[in-house]
């Protein structure tokens, strides 16, 4: 939930960037999308960068997801319990093209199961005075995801493991540049192939084409970044009677330069459902996360990423989201 304390940050953040003036560069996105057990299986992309990378040039990136779900409800005829943790640990590559083009590819290792988390969240809530929803009621570190229509089960698994997910490849098309380069237009693209388990949540059996456009602007010391698309679905594995053919999708971020190896970073992912003909919103409901954290830059060419994803919408997406990235560029002389 977006509380009073998250709303003072961003809007610190706004107002420090428009104050101070001077020179930033071109962050991106968070490499993060929204983590639900139910979401994460399909091919919705992290959204990038607005620049593509130079000729010969290459990066290769590490990215981890720890996602801690506990949610449930019941509607007419429907039932719905959310209980696990999910470890995504993405490894991708990627290759610039000549002067505008770029290709990629990621690998996500996924674990699924009862977690760590549990006592931590419980702590921290009692803590700051934060409503449990139950959690102290159900037991630390199980696994329970199980979702029934008219007492029949469409999902029900109680046993995790790791595994491979599903491969994505990815491209790029530098639309447009300003002189200056403080702005940026950039057409991505992913194909999400089915070669993780379904039965084990670690893929969603469909093969999955997104396309979609970034944009940043930079005055000074704040980069703002917008992002908007759509991905088309084959029919997959999960919840097939319900999937929807095609979701929108996009996301926007604040950037500050607070120091020269330090970018603050303040960013909305948003998308519409993925499935339909349910009344629950774990299942049938727009979806927004509220990303904060900052990236630092270790040296020219390496990055470290660290966010943390709140839920706007509630029971959408999970309570909370730890998010790790590193990234290193080669640069051919």
């Amino acid at each position: 939930m977006l509380n009073a304390g998250v709303r003072h940050a961003v809007r610190g953040l706004v107002i420090l960037g428009f104050t101070l003036g001077l020179q930033a560069g071109d962050p991106g996105f968070f490499d993060t999308q929204n983590q639900s057990p139910m979401v994460s299986i399909f091919g919705l992309p992290t959204l990038g960068a607005a620049q593509v990378l130079g000729p010969g040039q290459s990066s290769f990136g590490v990215t981890v997801d720890l996602a801690n779900n506990f949610t449930g409800a019941d509607a007419t005829g429907e039932q719905i319990y959310l209980d696990g943790e999910s470890t995504r640990l993405t490894l991708s590559g990627r290759y610039g093209l000549g002067a505008r083009g770029e290709v990629g590819i990621e690998l996500p290792v996924i674990e699924v199961g009862g977690g760590f988390l549990d006592h931590f969240i419980e702590t921290y809530h009692s803590t700051f005075g934060f409503p449990d929803h139950g959690r102290e009621l159900a037991p630390q570190g199980r696994l329970l995801y199980r979702y029934s229509r008219n007492g029949l089960p469409v999902l029900d698994m109680e046993r995790g493991g790791t595994g491979l997910g599903d491969l994505r490849l990815t491209g790029a098309w530098q639309l447009g540049q300003s002189a200056d380069q403080r702005r940026s237009w950039t057409l991505r693209g992913s194909l999400k192939l089915p070669t993780g388990k379904a039965q084990r949540l670690r893929g969603s059996g469909s093969t999955d084409l997104a396309l979609w456009v970034v944009g940043s602007s930079q005055s000074g010391r704040m980069s703002v970044m917008g992002a908007a698309g759509a991905m088309l679905m084959s029919r997959g594995e999960v919840l097939a009677a319900q999937q929807r053919p095609a979701v929108a999708f996009g996301g926007l971020a604040l950037a500050y330069e607070a120091a020269g190896w330090l970018d603050l970073k303040a960013q909305v992912n948003a998308h519409s459902s993925f499935y339909s003909g349910s009344q629950l919103k774990q299942v049938n409901a727009a979806s927004g996360q509220l990303t904060l954290g900052g990236e630092f830059r270790l040296s020219r060419r390496t990055s470290l990423d660290f966010g943390v994803s709140e839920d706007i919408v509630v029971d959408a997406s999970p309570d909370v989201v730890f998010h790790f990235g590193v990234r290193h560029k080669i640069i051919n002389n």
